[in-house]
């Protein structure tokens, strides 16, 4: 063989094996399975992801959580954190197996793939493909309906264990509960979805309000419900079978997206909580008719979804960031507010804040210090907040990957800014 050919027979060698490397097969991976295969693949690309856990189930399977940054296992100043969670009630699964292909496309396309690139560049992104292992090791395929592997391996329902307002709990939270609780004291998270199955729709906060199980039909607004009817209508608009409305038997969801007390109440919900007791927005998709359907339909759910799982990610470069100090030193758990709406955020020990919005004009305050910002669709606004020269005339930059302000509307902001 000549040495043209031989070199030629040795790329496709190395083109097959790349090939074979990007492959991830359409079916439900156990929980031994799905833990090797993301050692696997994220062993293609250790410069930008990392695997971590956040706490064990009842029965003692690590809760494995998959990390992709362009600085993995740190976090980078004003750079917003993200997550996905998956698995929850452990018969409900589509998710699971959406959010393990999501790491190996994130994995095998950041290079070539610009969305994928800005994503990783400019966001930490955190994904726990199940939260239930235990509850999905005792469910069966082929269920569409019933409790068979819903709860976790000590019968409680993940979806009713968070602290809420409205309920007094009077069962122990659950050791999967309490990780999801460290985790998000231990990362700034500002935008996150949870998974699920049995309906296909976009759900947002609140489940509940005041009366805590409450009264399934009453609409139970949150104080952002404008940004949550946004960012679902983002994830339904790229999946044409949410987007009907009408997917599932029985379903009448205009534009795919509901709120979740007007769908059914329910107390002790994980979206709420990240909502009431932390700075992160969840909202919870539910994403198949059937709870656990064929492995045969998994490659038409990816199709259905990944452009909405990408598009949603995006959302986190949203609204306002910034950084308040004080005579130059960053505060931690200062107040940031925005005038007429009833939801503040506190910043992290860096001092830094992320306040999702919808494009407008608005009013934020942090004590006394009182500034106006404009957000504008796509872009993120940079405010930061020195209270020992605090003015109520803000000026307002973009962030870092924004695109630039016009001279028109340099000239525009200026002038409202005088009003």
């Amino acid at each position: 063989m000549s040495k043209r050919l031989q070199g030629l027979w040795l790329l496709l060698v190395a083109f097959t094996v790349f090939q074979t490397t990007l492959s991830l097969d359409f079916k439900y991976y156990s929980y031994n399975e799905m833990y090797a295969t993301v050692r696997n693949i994220t062993s293609g690309c250790k410069e930008i992801s990392r695997v971590y856990t956040i706490g064990k189930t009842v029965q003692g399977r690590d809760l494995v959580v998959v990390e992709f940054s362009d600085n993995p296992g740190k976090h980078e100043i004003l750079e917003p954190e993200f997550k996905y969670v998956g698995n929850m009630h452990g018969n409900e699964v589509i998710g699971k197996e959406l959010l393990l292909h999501l790491v190996n496309e994130i994995c095998t396309t950041y290079k070539r793939n610009s969305t994928i690139m800005n994503l990783v560049r400019n966001t930490r992104i955190h994904i726990l493909i199940t939260m239930n292992p235990d509850g999905f090791m005792a469910a069966k395929e082929g269920m569409c309906v019933g409790v068979t592997g819903r709860p976790n391996a000590n019968g409680f329902d993940l979806n009713r264990n968070f602290p809420d307002p409205f309920y007094s709990r009077t069962y122990p939270i659950q050791p999967e509960t309490e990780a999801i609780m460290k985790w998000l004291k231990a990362y700034p998270f500002v935008l996150s979805a949870n998974l699920h199955g049995g309906a296909i729709v976009a759900n947002y906060p609140y489940d509940n309000y005041r009366n805590g199980k409450g009264t399934s039909g009453f609409y139970a607004k949150s104080p952002d419900d404008t940004f949550y009817r946004h960012i679902s209508t983002v994830y339904a608009e790229h999946n044409a079978r949410m987007r009907s409305g009408t997917a599932c038997s029985g379903d009448n969801f205009p534009g795919g997206i509901t709120n979740g007390a007007h769908w059914y109440s329910l107390a002790g919900g994980m979206q709420d909580y990240n909502y009431r007791y932390t700075n992160c927005f969840e909202i919870t998709l539910e994403l198949s008719c059937c709870k656990y359907p064929s492995n045969t339909t998994l490659k038409t759910f990816w199709d259905e979804n990944k452009e909405s799982l990408i598009a949603y990610m995006q959302q986190v470069h949203s609204g306002v960031k910034g950084l308040v100090t004080k005579n130059n030193v960053t505060l931690e758990n200062a107040v940031v507010r925005v005038t007429k709406i009833d939801k503040t955020v506190n910043t992290t020990k860096d001092g830094e804040y992320w306040r999702l919005l919808p494009p407008g004009r608005y009013e934020m305050s942090v004590e006394n210090c009182v500034k106006m910002v404009t957000v504008r669709k796509g872009q993120v606004a940079r405010l930061d907040f020195e209270l020992a020269q605090c003015s109520t005339n803000g000026v307002v930059t973009l962030a870092k990957g924004s695109a630039p302000f016009s001279l028109g509307t340099i000239l525009v902001t200026v002038y409202r800014l005088l009003l």
